[in-house]
């Protein structure tokens, strides 16, 4: 455990028992959002592995063509 996360508990062991409650359920959807969207990425590469190859067919072949940033 790295010192900050060390001090980060150490301050919250300091709040009242339900704030304690409300930051470790914070705390653990965080962590379970962050394992659904490292999930969730890792399912769509092939996806986006045909998007791009798609992306760079187009671009070979002449289909694209660069953005303006001036134009709106």
């Amino acid at each position: 455990m790295t010192k900050a996360l060390e001090d980060a508990f150490r301050a919250a062991s300091q709040l009242p028992e339900a704030k304690q409650d409300e930051l470790a359920a914070a705390i653990q959807a965080e962590l379970e959002a962050e394992e659904a969207w490292d999930e969730s990425l890792k399912r769509s590469q092939p996806a986006l592995a045909d998007l791009a190859e798609e992306a760079l067919s187009e671009y070979r072949a002449g289909k694209t063509k660069l953005l303006d940033e001036d134009e709106g």
